[in-house]
């Protein structure tokens, strides 16, 4: 089914729930060793559109106002359930060049198993348009299994900006991939409590 074709189906088949359900691609890999080290990344993938989700902005940083600094760091690193929630109150991380190292000492533990290291927050950069630019992307991950599973939408928004954020994230993993889109094995769109609908997004 096309893509447009499936958003339709998708909106035309749901069932009303208590809650606004998000749109999720699926992308099914083939061909690819998920053991190896170098078939794993974590990309962060900026939406023409957004998710539709409130998304949380970390800047790490002693310069910058209302960034968490290095003595915020060590001071939440002394406290494990206070590092677990910061890893889990914040959706992205940025972090100044010099604090990167510190970041991984103290609380790398806690961010790099669900993928949130942080993003390098370059020198005299424009925060705001960082931090605007990470308000609208999503995690694309390959871990142990040859499956990406990421929101791209809310069930309200306009199908063509659905379609368009499917496609962002589609492209983006098609180029990280080490053979592009013949590693590929299929894509699916699903609402959260709906079944799944096979795509052809060509």
């Amino acid at each position: 089914m096309k893509l447009k074709d499936a958003i339709q189906t998708l909106k035309k088949e749901r069932k009303e729930r208590k809650f606004t359900q998000t749109v999720d691609v699926i992308i099914n890999l083939k061909n690819i060793d998920t053991k190896k080290p170098e078939n794993k990344f974590s990309l962060d993938v900026a939406l023409p559109h957004g998710s539709g989700k409130n998304v949380k902005v970390c800047l790490i940083s002693d310069t910058l106002k209302d960034a968490l600094t290095k003595g915020d760091m060590e001071d939440i690193a002394k406290n494990k359930k206070k590092a677990k929630d910061l890893s889990k109150e914040y959706d992205f991380f940025a972090c100044e060049p010099p604090l990167m190292p510190v970041v991984g000492k103290l609380l790398g533990r806690y961010l790099a198993p669900k993928g949130k290291m942080p993003q390098v927050l370059p020198p005299n950069a424009d925060q705001a348009a960082l931090v605007e630019k990470l308000s609208r992307s999503v995690r694309v991950r390959i871990r142990d299994s040859p499956t990406i599973h990421t929101r791209v939408a809310k069930e309200d928004m306009d199908n063509d900006k659905i379609e368009e954020n499917v496609r962002t994230v589609i492209e983006t993993v098609k180029k990280r991939l080490p053979k592009g889109e013949n590693q590929i094995k299929n894509i699916m769109l699903k609402l959260t409590m709906s079944q799944p609908i096979k795509v052809d997004v060509n």
